[in-house]
């Protein structure tokens, strides 16, 4: 962090998107620059303003590209992709008067995203296609049995005396998902934290729980890495439905009912569409 940044008063948005909750930064109208320390801090809910992710709106360098996107989740890790996240971006912007457009392109860690909001106030996120590729993910494979269903891989991860079935793939950033008959039963706390930092996890994963209601709905629990369960996980919502869809148990599009609210997720077989809503909390300031 910058010696001059000591002290200051920062000025915050907290938001949240289905439940799942963020603290927003203006960094075109205030100097950011803070370690994983402070980002951790500052995600704290009981020494600092509470969080699961922290948002930062910086400004482009592209003609044709509107703001730049970085993501921090709760450990103060940086990371590449939150669709949650996405949607309040776009709310934190127009509401903070940095732009006055509908649509959006913005660049992240991982790529350009393209949000827009309707009239009726949801925003819908292109959330690009997803990847497959195992190294892209990445997912090391080495030693791993896989049955096909459908059209996806479902592969066996051994660990700790037990093995779990887990579609593995990437909405720009790494996910992993498993069926469950019931999420109010998923061990999602149990074992969530061991399959999220599985050998087979470079990077670490996502880890998604899924209940199948119908063709048109699931139930969906996450564990995000980084960050534990939170209340929605809007790549983790994506990844699930586009489980769901190559299993040939889902067609598109497809409700997704998490504990904070209700997501709707269309796959076509290229880019994955994510609309939800996004609200400001309340704004405020904080020493750092």
């Amino acid at each position: 962090m910058i010696s001059d940044n000591r002290g200051m008063r920062l000025k915050f948005s907290k938001m949240q998107g289905a439940g799942n909750d963020f603290v927003v930064i203006d960094a075109v109208r205030q100097k950011v620059d803070f370690s994983t320390q402070q980002w951790r801090k500052l995600a704290d809910r009981h020494f600092g303003v509470g969080a699961d992710q922290i948002l930062v709106v910086e400004p482009s360098h592209q003609a044709d590209i509107d703001f730049r996107y970085r993501i921090f989740n709760a450990d103060g890790a940086e990371v590449e992709q939150c669709g949650n996240g996405a949607r309040c971006f776009v709310r934190f912007v127009r509401d903070q008067g940095l732009t006055d457009k509908r649509s959006l392109r913005v660049q992240t860690m991982n790529g350009v995203i393209e949000p827009s909001m309707a009239d009726d106030g949801r925003i819908t996120v292109d959330m690009g296609a997803p990847i497959f590729d195992l190294p892209n993910i990445p997912f090391d494979s080495t030693w791993l049995a896989h049955a096909t269903i459908g059209d996806d891989r479902v592969w066996t991860l051994p660990l700790n005396g037990r093995q779990w079935k887990l579609s593995v793939l990437s909405m720009g950033n790494p996910h992993a998902v498993q069926t469950v008959a019931d999420v109010a039963e998923a061990l999602v706390m149990q074992d969530g934290p061991i399959l999220e930092r599985h050998p087979a996890f470079p990077k670490r994963a996502n880890i998604g729980f899924m209940q199948i209601v119908n063709p048109h709905e699931i139930r969906l629990r996450v564990f995000e890495r980084g960050a534990g369960e939170t209340l929605a996980c809007g790549s983790g919502a994506c990844a699930a439905v586009v489980t769901g869809i190559r299993r040939k148990l889902l067609q598109g599009p497809v409700d997704v009912v998490t504990r904070g609210g209700r997501l709707t997720i269309d796959w076509q077989g290229g880019s994955v569409s994510m609309t939800g809503p996004a609200e400001s909390v309340f704004t405020g300031e904080i020493e750092i």
